[in-house]
């Protein structure tokens, strides 16, 4: 029997839809997660017995452990011996690291040398790991490419992401683990998370309440739907990081190393304004939305747009799914959920 799969995050909102389809892909899967608090722990829970319901006999095992407690990953990954890796575990969203700092650093930091030091020491043949469009910070230079340097980071949060990228490479250079960081842009879609964009308007709009437009609207985001993301992650799981054989250190590419680790944009690369993405929503919801216009956010980046040509080169992907469409299976899942 093949080696399991060992998913971290498995109850957020990409890691439960990552684990149905490896399932769905005849794959072993251990899922850890710790359910924290940090939004309705129900709906995690909801997303992990929508994999119990549907995972075949066998395929399927979670742990409830944060990825901190050091002894509890050792014994996971040594009784599992897994080949993949994918580290999705991680402390979110950057306002709440403004207030909430200690956290991120135990979780995005300590945690995740942990998850490094648990793949090191059992020969761990192709990590991935969820990075972010945040790392790219207060950068007006547009679409976001994986060769621009990202050393300006305005938040904890993408602090923390782009630690795990020099962390991650530091262990490819040194014990030659494979890995990828994959920086997602704004993804959307059905089990999303509770604390973007989309379910915090949808739950106002349905609710007849205001909804509070930052920047006065003048915002743009790359919205990712979850399916594309998915189908990116899916296939960086068949295909690991490599050496780049014509990296020059001399004029170094940020993206690449002279070890096995990549660096990939994850991204619809059409980014839409604010007060659109609000427009489309109320379409698909058949409601129109009540707007308080505030100013912008500390920590907030005013626009993100990602190229993905990187990744097209890599795996033969890119994401493509309308944000109309996205939207649609979004405002369909949400009603019937809530």
């Amino acid at each position: 029997m093949s080696t399991p799969f060992i998913v971290t995050g498995a109850g957020g909102f990409i890691g439960a839809a990552l684990v149905q389809r490896l399932l769905n892909n005849g794959e072993r899967v251990i899922g850890i997660d710790n359910l924290n608090s940090y939004y309705d722990p129900a709906l995690k829970e909801a997303r992990l017995a929508q994999i119990n319901a549907l995972a075949p006999k066998n395929s399927w095992s979670f742990h409830r452990i944060e990825i901190e407690d050091n002894e509890s990953i050792k014994s996971i990954f040594e009784r599992a011996r897994p080949k993949i890796v994918v580290h999705l575990a991680a402390q979110a969203g950057v306002r709440y690291s403004l207030d909430n700092p200690s956290i991120y650093i135990n979780s995005n930091v300590v945690g995740f040398g942990n998850i490094l030091e648990a793949c090191r020491h059992n020969n761990v043949e192709n990590l991935i790991y969820a990075s972010s469009s945040s790392v790219y910070g207060g950068n007006k230079n547009l679409p976001f490419h994986e060769r621009q340097p990202v050393n300006h980071p305005i938040s904890l949060y993408a602090a923390t992401k782009k630690a795990n990228e020099l962390m991650a490479h530091t262990y490819s250079h040194l014990y030659g683990i494979p890995a990828t960081g994959l920086r997602f842009f704004t993804v959307y879609g059905p089990w999303g998370r509770p604390d973007m964009a989309p379910m915090i308007f949808a739950r106002a709009i349905l609710k007849e309440q205001p909804i509070k437009v930052f920047n006065q609207g003048q915002m743009q985001r790359d919205f990712t739907f979850i399916d594309d993301v998915i189908e990116g992650v899916m296939r960086c799981c068949y295909k690991p990081a490599s050496i780049n054989s014509t990296f020059d250190p001399l004029n170094p590419d940020p993206a690449s190393a002279a070890s096995p680790h990549r660096l990939f944009n994850i991204g619809n690369s059409q980014p839409v304004n604010l007060l659109k993405f609000i427009e489309l929503l109320e379409k698909s919801l058949g409601q129109k939305a009540i707007k308080s216009f505030e100013p912008m956010q500390p920590g907030d980046v005013v626009a993100t747009a990602a190229d993905t040509t990187a990744l097209e080169a890599w795996v033969g992907f890119r994401p493509s799914t309308p944000l109309e469409r996205g939207l649609e299976e979004f405002a369909k899942w949400y009603k019937s959920f809530y």
